[in-house]
Parts: structure tokens; sequence; C-alpha cells
């Protein structure tokens, strides 16, 4: 009598996407349920971009892309698991400083796109990202984790929403912050960091070849996450 064995769980876990397409809040709950480590990558990018902006970096000037990767290879970020009670998925500390919610701020969200393109900046943090991915059980979202930070990666979700409905959802997360924000700034906001994403040399946003792609779109959380452990 043959024995049919359960196949493994995928050890090494890539969720891609634009902003705010859910893949922040699935990717945490989704390690929390697999007991995996779990690394927002584009944090790493916003605390960069909050350093930036805090030393007076203007970036949107192109010329300023020596000083932005500079401090991308100097600037020490370490990501942990919630050390304050205040609805955070992670800690994120930036040379000592804890900016957990200063990198969701909205000029973080309007100048990461321009950071995140230089491949300098890509080059510093990548190599970071790939060191703690191939350790294994690990659940690692990003723009291009499937495609260039862990292309071995087991499994690979791009999970895609429509740029209102994003849109929509940053908007909320910010009024349930006590922040004012414009909707319409919001909007406007995402569409121009997916084109920016989208069309930049280092590492363009995309699903990977053989990433299985989520409409998020009207969904809960809740029926995503049914989908993507269906997935795992």
């Amino acid at each position: 009598m043959s024995i049919l064995k359960r196949p493994a769980k995928p050890s090494a876990i890539a969720i891609d996407g634009p902003a705010a397409s859910g893949k922040s809040t699935i990717g945490e709950l989704l390690a929390r349920r697999l007991g995996y480590l779990y690394l927002d990558t584009g944090a790493m990018y916003r605390a960069v971009t909050w350093v930036a902006l805090e030393q007076g970096i203007d970036i949107s000037n192109d010329e300023e892309e020596e000083a932005i990767t500079a401090l991308a290879e100097r600037v020490e970020i370490n990501i942990t698991r919630p050390t304050v009670d205040d609805g955070r998925q992670y800690t994120v500390h930036a040379n000592g400083e804890d900016v957990t919610w200063q990198i969701r701020r909205p000029e973080v969200d309007a100048n990461v796109s321009p950071v995140s393109a230089y491949p300098g900046v890509r080059q510093a943090l990548t190599e970071q990202q790939r060191r703690i991915g191939r350790r294994g059980r690990i659940v690692m979202m990003g723009r291009d984790i499937g495609t260039v930070v862990l292309p071995e990666a087991d499994l690979k979700i791009y999970l895609a929403a429509t740029a209102e409905e994003r849109a929509h959802r940053r908007y909320q997360e910010i009024l349930e912050r006590g922040e004012e924000a414009d909707y319409e700034k919001v909007l406007s906001a995402i569409r121009r960091r997916d084109e920016i994403d989208s069309e930049r040399e280092a590492a363009p946003l995309r699903p990977a070849d053989d990433a299985i792609i989520i409409d998020t779109t009207g969904l809960s959380i809740a029926e995503v996450l049914i989908k993507v452990e269906e997935l795992v």
C-alpha cells in the first residue's frame, strides 16, 4: 500500500504588488499563521526616504541620486516584531529611532518611488533582503521579490487591485490614525507611484512569470487570506 505524503509547505513565499494592494496585511497574517518571519521590504525603502527628507535632501532633484544612494549604504535599518501595542505590524528603526509611523506619512508616500528607483539604493537594500530570505521560513513582500530579490522562492503571489480601491484603503488608513487626508490627493499619489514603479529601469514592478495573480478589488482581508492559504 502506498503512503501519500502531504506536500511540504513552501519555505520562501514572495508577495508582490502595487501600493495598498493588501501585501502588508496579508503577508503579516500569513507569516503569523505559518510561524514564519515576516519581512516588508518596502519599509526599508520608506525608511531611507524618511531619513532623506529629514536631512533636507531634495528627492525631486535627480542630481541628489548619489547622496541618497550613499545614505542607503550607511543608514542602519532594523525591522523587528512590534515593540509597541498601537496597531503596528512591526517596528522599524532607522539609526536607532523608531520611525514605524513616520514612514507611512503622505510625504513619504509621495517620495518613496523615486528613491526606490535608484539602482544604487536598490542594490544596497536588495543584498540585505537576499541574505535574510535565503534562510527560509519567510514571507517577504515588496515589488520585486519574485522577480529580483528571491527569484527562487517556492511560492510567488502577486496581489492587484484598482487604483481607486487602493487609494480608498490608504485614505481610510490615514484617517484611522487621526490624521487629515484628501482622497483625490491620495489617489493622485497612488497613480504617480504606479507609473514610476512600473516604468523604472531598475527592477520594474511586474508579476514574475510564475507568480499567481490575485485581484483583491472588492475582497475582504479574510477572503484574500483564504485564497492565499489555499495556495500555500
